[in-house]
């Protein structure tokens, strides 16, 4: 089923860097989508996060409710089923989505730090924690934490792959708006059906830089792949999926994809509800940082094709547009693809 998903060893990376980031290199170039083994993330860290979110969406909805967003530019809390659609972020117009997700931030942002005061009350704000669910806090702050060191390796490997110095993406992420976002879909006995064109969750790219994806092996993810075509995707067992983000594709002058990703809803069935959940790391960049074509990925025969834009500027400008189901207004990194 994985087929045009290569699957990375990190574990390799220490060992030959070299074939490390060749292999990452071809993964970023062809498909823009790749899993990765050898991620450090250990078993009880998933358990405890498995049953932490399960206790979440299992709560009456009026309760989950409390807890919601308290504007669309605050990525905290919970969203119901029905009030996003993130094909908006790419210009497509579709009814909402059929999903519910709680998202949270860094839990302790570093106020010394300019551009993280100056956003705190949105791309910094307080993280909105469940009463219900105590357990829920330390099993995302521990997952998300361990997210994050992935992240930082997979940023060494793109440094060494794109020909750029070490820890070259570094003074771009020390202060990282950086997401965590449980996703759950779900599909009851009764349930009315989808209306037409409706999904799971709808076509998009992510926004930043690069997302760490935990996602259970049921059906569900499908990706353009190289041919055009949508591609059902399922990780490995104990891998983790990776796709690069928009910021990605205008670092490296699309030479590296952001790929275009959309979830089908769970199948119906008249007797028992099925369900699928994904946890999506979102590394999405300092606020302040100015994302330009790296010297690397242009010449002057293949000039840079994106303007530069602020990685806040970018996030903000495609993360308002499902929210208020109307079409981002950010650059579009899909041209000739949907």
């Amino acid at each position: 089923m994985n087929s045009i998903v290569p699957l990375i060893d990190l574990g390799q990376w220490a060992v030959d860097p070299g074939r490390t980031a060749k292999a990452l290199d071809d993964a970023c170039t062809t498909v823009g989508f790749f899993q990765v083994t050898g991620h450090g993330i250990g078993e009880q860290v998933l358990d405890d996060l498995t049953k932490a979110t399960s206790a979440f969406f299992a709560l009456p909805e009026a309760v989950k409710q409390r807890y919601r967003s308290p504007s669309p530019d605050v990525n905290r809390g919970y969203a119901a089923r029905g009030t996003e659609g993130l094909a908006y972020s790419v210009g497509v117009t579709r009814p909402p989505d059929l999903f519910e997700a709680f998202n949270i931030g860094t839990d302790q942002p570093d106020l010394s730090v300019a551009a993280v005061a100056a956003e705190r009350r949105r791309m910094f704000a307080d993280n909105i924690w469940p009463r219900e669910t105590p357990e829920l806090r330390d099993a995302l702050v521990t997952y998300m934490d361990a997210a994050r060191r992935v992240a930082d390796v997979l940023t060494e490997i793109f440094a060494a792959a794109l020909g750029m110095p070490a820890g070259y993406f570094g003074p771009f992420t020390s202060h990282s708006t950086d997401t965590l976002r449980v996703n759950h879909y779900q599909t009851a006995p009764g349930d009315p059906d989808p209306i037409d064109r409706q999904l799971g969750m709808g076509e998009h790219t992510d926004y930043g830089i690069c997302t760490v994806l935990y996602a259970e092996a049921t059906d569900g993810l499908q990706i353009i792949g190289p041919d055009g075509q949508w591609h059902d995707v399922r990780p490995e067992p104990g891998a983790l999926l990776i796709n690069l983000g928009d910021l990605t594709a205008q670092w490296t002058n699309d030479r590296w994809k952001s790929t275009l990703h959309r979830v089908l809803p769970p199948k119906r069935s008249t007797t028992v509800t099925n369900s699928r959940r994904s946890v999506a790391f979102f590394h999405d960049g300092n606020y302040d940082s100015l994302i330009e074509c790296l010297p690397t990925c242009r010449s002057d025969s293949n000039p840079a094709k994106y303007p530069p834009v602020t990685a806040g500027d970018h996030l903000m400008g495609k993360l308002l547009g499902p929210r208020t189901l109307t079409v981002s207004q950010a650059t579009q990194t899909t041209a000739n693809r949907i």
